[in-house]
């Protein structure tokens, strides 16, 4: 729907934050209050939320690249106050990080928001749901990796999942992966290139390799979600699309899916909004890279099985060759370090042979960079 227009009435001292603006509130009768919102941009039914607590509402406001200013709001049970005011600046501070990475917040229109709530999370247009009880480590297994993972995730999905939407059930994994690997992209910023290496591994044991990432026929919710590859694998696959072709060339077709115009990325009025699918994606890569990229997507999103490499060291050589599900063409270069010198290897046809010394340490992809069996 193009707009949504929820009137909630409650008892006091009970508050209902849910999407969009608040337009005022009204007393029908005594000891009741009714507030009045008003969603003014197009939004996912399922990302509809009511959140009814006697909150206490923390209050700020951003300037967007756009010049717009927006609120930013946190809506906290009281007895979590003095915790919710050290998460909210934050907050604040990851806003403003999705805005430089990817660019501006879709729903400057209305507000971003952020609700305490009894359940873990979930991505609801303007109105975040945070159940993490201000816990870094709370949706990556208790490891804190010194920010809040699950504001992060569920704030990434503005962008992914809430402003670009999944035409169908079978590209989710540009919700789930993109969010995941914002992440890892969040850590490096922060804390250095190792540490964003160091959060990749740090998961990469959890591809269930079961299914595809994109199946190239619809499924069910059920089936998609099952396994979490959308999240996990879906992160490595662009992980791994950045050693292909650079960090620049990812960033700029992360930018592009997301904004594919500048009106696009200007606007607040809802035309900003679309769906997308995993072959536009592939069809802004090629163009930001100039490389032809259907073999790469082929093997990591449309298949099950991760490629494999094979080694075969000898009299003076390593011979390397790639194994992709159904004999798929995977030309997949990659960084072989002897003796501490790396360089980067091309596979044409999957293949290449290197010269390496008598007794040289060798080491293939020494900083996993790319994703396939082990």
């Amino acid at each position: 729907p193009d707009s949504m227009s929820i009137r909630i009435t409650v008892p006091e001292p009970l508050f209902v934050a849910t999407n969009g603006r608040l337009r005022g509130t009204s007393q029908p009768e005594p000891g009741y209050t009714t507030y009045d919102w008003f969603v003014s941009t197009p939004s996912s039914t399922y990302n509809v939320a009511l959140n009814i607590a006697p909150y206490v509402q923390l209050d700020t406001t951003l300037t967007s690249l756009t010049g717009e200013t927006f609120p930013i709001s946190f809506w906290v049970l009281p007895e979590d106050e003095e915790k919710g005011r050290v998460l909210f600046d934050e907050i604040v501070e990851q806003v403003r990080w999705f805005e430089i990475e990817i660019g501006p917040y879709p729903f400057r229109a209305d507000k971003y928001g952020v609700a305490q709530t009894p359940h873990l999370g979930m991505e609801h247009q303007s109105i975040i749901a945070y159940g993490a009880n201000f816990s870094n480590g709370a949706m990556t297994g208790g490891v804190d990796w010194g920010f809040d993972a699950l504001h992060h995730h569920e704030l990434s999905h503005e962008w992914w999942g809430n402003m670009v939407t999944n035409a169908d059930w079978k590209d989710m994994w540009i919700h789930e992966g993109f969010g995941t690997y914002m992440q890892a992209l969040y850590v490096e910023d922060r804390q250095g290139i190792d540490r964003y290496h160091d959060y990749m591994n740090s998961f990469s044991h959890r591809i269930g390799n079961r299914k595809p990432v994109a199946p190239r026929e619809t499924t069910s919710a059920q089936e998609i979600y099952d396994g979490h590859d959308i999240y996990f694998k879906g992160a490595w696959v662009l992980h791994s699309l950045r050693y292909l072709i650079g960090e620049d060339a990812l960033m700029l077709a992360l930018r592009r899916m997301a904004y594919p115009t500048p009106e696009a990325w200007r606007a607040s009025d809802g035309s900003q909004v679309r769906f997308a699918d995993t072959d536009e994606f592939v069809s802004i890569t090629e163009e930001v890279s100039g490389e032809e990229l259907g073999w790469f997507f082929d093997v990591y999103v449309h298949e099950a099985e991760l490629p494999s490499l094979e080694l075969t060291r000898a009299e003076g050589e390593l011979r390397l060759q790639w194994s992709a599900p159904d004999d798929l063409p995977f030309p997949m270069p990659v960084d072989v370090r002897i003796d501490g010198n790396t360089r980067r290897v091309e596979m044409a046809n999957g293949r290449a042979v290197v010269q390496v010394p008598a007794g040289a340490e060798v080491v293939v992809d020494p900083d996993q960079w790319i994703l396939r069996s082990r």
